[in-house]
């Protein structure tokens, strides 16, 4: 510590004169702030050319350093900020342990009785295709269209993604997508079409889970099985059946190009609205697969060569009514549908085919003239399988099915009801009766045209359709009875109780009056009507079976015989002459009130076919009759379904018109026979039906069919009242 100075007082600081003292002092010049030079100065120190230059260049590499510092910055903050986004979206999703792939919507696949398809129906409208059997064009031009990286990149591609921002900001809009094919397949899987960054984000998580999960190929394949495709088809099989009536194994290149090109928007350029543009679309993306060296230049040219074809707004073969009934008797049969099912229907493709174009085309050549607009037929055999079934012109201008749905007045199509009641009765086809104008209370009755013919028999009178007979006919033997009958036979709607019920009108469906026919042709028994034959799963376990259950007798075997030789003579000379295709064939024909309607229902020992034609609204036909346009169609159909085959005799006909020359044969044998032996025997006339039940027996000889024991109609023999008489 230094000494104390003496007297103690303090030195203060001096910046002026230096002090003697010590020696100690500081000037302006020793301050460590310099002083500002004067101008002269600086105009007297010269700058340098290359200091100037130096100076501006490191001021411009300052700019670029600072950039990429702050961009470094912004990335890194960008990324974390990414990530803590993903993390908070990541905590709203369920755990990734629980994700799984969702089940395809089940498929129901509904086949003929020879296997071919009929229709898909369910959610998808089409049954899952494996890659390896789906067309290899297909997922070809797939991931040449929609993402050319797929088989490089992790789920997410961000250099397609780059691109698709290049070319969204040099055309000013969006042109290009930047998701692939796993990310849309997460879209579709897991998430709703709605656009935001949630979304988004959770899209690409599901991308990376699933890429991590399944191979490309899988990916893949549930992308085309599940992607829709426009006009109401998802999946490529419902695409491929619906724009081009194949399966996707059979798709061409110039079809798969079509097919992938709709994925950018599959209902504007959906072939059903707009050929060219998905023709257009298509040339597209036939353009990519030769860039990309998919395809040659050869295959390149005839693909392009194909011209645009305008698919149907909606499906359009008469067998989807039949596709339609099956699936209005799934939940019944099966109960709700959770996985994919396969329906063997009766349904014969050939007479579906037959049936169809025997409709639309008199519909298509008379539709003008006789104004006419709809049209349907019905053909069941002798079990009751049903064989074919159209439900109007046009499937794609009408899905209503009028063959089990509408409800018409049958007019004189209900006769053989009446003429039955009164042959229960007591009548016989020889009866004769007055045909003349009669009165019914307050009901008058008219003849067609207003011409009678006096007396006449009941088959005369049933062949030529006479209003007056049948009125009386049902007045006789009561309407009551004549309900009865109607109803026991097979038809199932609510029938008037009155007078005019004998001209038919009581609405009933095409479906339901073919089907009460139906025991004229198989000797006396009742249509057990069934379309689903079995339901399998794919794999064939069997889910639902068919059994046929013992059908009752409901009209005697003898009546039976009556009525076919009746109604016999309706086709050989009645109103029903232009049905006649050269079998053994019966019928009725109906027409009604100013030909609002115009049936013709006949049989053949094989087949029983209900017509109709008419229009939806109820307005009148011009000059058609059940004797013209129905006719017509039921010849043309039945024909075709008859060709190469051998004739078979109506059951009992032969029969009936032979027993006059019999009776004194029948009645020398009941005087000749023991008592025990004398008790009637119901005749059971020879016939083929189709679909024999295991319980029921053919008899070599006879070729008959011994059915059940029921209450009506007694005890059936296994042989013909013929055939006994003979000693056969």
């Amino acid at each position: 510590m230094a000494a104390k100075r003496k007297g103690g007082g303090r030195i203060e600081p001096n910046f002026g004169a230096p002090s003697a003292s010590d020696g100690l002092s500081v000037s302006s010049d020793d301050r460590i702030v310099r002083q500002p030079k004067t101008k002269a100065k600086k105009a007297a120190e010269p700058r340098t050319r290359s200091a100037r230059g130096g100076k501006r260049r490191r001021g411009g590499f300052g700019l670029f350093s600072r950039a990429i510092y702050w961009g470094l910055v912004l990335c890194l903050w960008g990324g974390i900020a990414m990530v803590g986004l993903m993390a908070f979206y990541a905590a709203r999703m369920p755990s990734a342990t629980t994700w799984e792939i969702p089940d395809r919507p089940p498929n129901v696949k509904i086949v003929a009785v020879d296997g071919m398809l009929i229709a898909n129906r369910g959610a998808t409208g089409g049954e899952a295709v494996s890659l390896k059997q789906m067309s290899p064009y297909i997922p070809q031009a797939v991931v040449a269209i929609e993402d050319r990286r797929f088989y490089q990149h992790f789920g997410v591609d961000p250099l397609g993604l780059g691109r698709a921002v290049f070319q969204n900001l040099a055309r000013g809009r969006v042109a290009q997508g930047g998701s692939t094919l796993t990310q849309q397949l997460a879209k579709n899987l897991f998430l709703k079409p709605e656009r935001t960054l949630e979304r988004k984000v959770q899209e690409v998580m599901l991308a990376l889970w699933l890429e991590h999960e399944h191979t490309k190929d899988e990916i893949l394949e549930m992308y085309l099985n599940r992607v829709y495709f426009g006009s109401g088809s998802y999946g490529v099989e419902a695409a491929s059946r619906r724009y081009f009536g194949v399966s996707a194994k059979d798709v061409s290149l110039s079809q798969a190009a079509l097919l992938a090109g709709l994925l950018k928007a599959p209902s504007r350029l959906s072939p059903a609205r707009d050929p060219q543009a998905a023709e257009d679309r298509a040339q597209i993306v036939l353009a990519a697969m030769r860039d990309q060296g998919v395809i040659a230049d050869g295959e390149l040219a005839t693909a392009m060569s194909t011209p645009a074809a305008k698919a149907a707004a909606y499906w359009t073969g008469s067998e989807n009514y039949v596709a339609d009934r099956v699936m209005d008797a799934l939940p019944e049969l099966v109960g709700e549908v959770n996985s994919d099912i396969v329906v063997e229907t009766t349904i014969d493709q050939t007479l579906q085919h037959f049936a169809e174009l025997s409709i639309r085309t008199l519909i298509d050549e008379n539709g003008a003239k006789n104004k006419v607009s709809q049209g349907a037929l019905v053909s069941i055999d002798n079990s009751g399988a049903i064989r074919a079934m159209v439900g109007g012109r046009d499937y794609a201008a009408s899905q209503f099915d009028r063959a089990s749905g509408a409800r018409r007045q049958p007019g004189s199509a209900f006769k053989p009801f009446v003429y039955q009641a009164a042959l229960e009765q007591g009548a016989r086809p020889e009866s004769i009766r007055n045909d003349a104008p009669i009165t019914i209370g307050k009901w008058k009755p008219e003849n067609y045209g207003g011409h009678y013919y006096g007396r006449v028999t009941l088959t005369e009178a049933l062949s030529k359709s006479l209003n007056s007979v049948a009125a009386q006919l049902a007045r006789e033997a009561g309407v009551d009875n004549v309900i009865e009958v109607a109803h026991r036979m097979g038809i199932n709607s609510k029938l008037d109780r009155n007078a005019s019920i004998a001209l038919g009108t009581s609405d009933v469906t095409p479906l339901e009056l073919t089907a009460a026919y139906v025991p004229y042709a198989n000797g006396g028994f009742k249509a057990d009507l069934h379309v689903v034959k079995r339901i399998t799963t794919p794999k064939g376990e069997v889910l639902y079976d068919f059994r046929a259950t013992d059908t009752p007798r409901v009209v005697h075997a003898d009546i039976v015989g009556m009525m076919n030789s009746m109604m016999s003579r309706t086709i050989e000379a009645g109103t029903g002459k232009r049905a006649d295709f050269g079998w053994p064939a019966a019928g009725k024909t109906g027409t009604t009130q100013n030909s609002r309607d115009a049936w013709f229902v006949g049989y053949t020992a094989n087949l029983t076919t209900g017509v109709w034609f008419g229009n939806d609204n109820g307005s009148p036909m011009k000059n058609a009759t059940g004797g013209s346009l129905a006719t017509i169609a039921w010849h043309d159909f039945m024909a075709a379904a008859h060709e190469g085959l051998q004739p078979v005799k109506l059951p009992g006909v032969e029969f009936y018109r032979a027993q006059p020359q019999l009776d004194a044969i029948l009645r020398s044998a009941e005087e000749q026979a023991e008592p025990e032996q004398q008790q009637p025997v119901m005749p059971m006339p020879p016939s083929q039906p189709v679909g024999v039940r295991a319980d029921e027996q053919e008899n070599p000889a006879t070729g008959a069919i011994r059915r059940p024991q029921t209450d009506v109609g007694g005890t059936a023999s296994s042989k013909s009242i013929l055939s006994i008489i003979l000693g056969k």
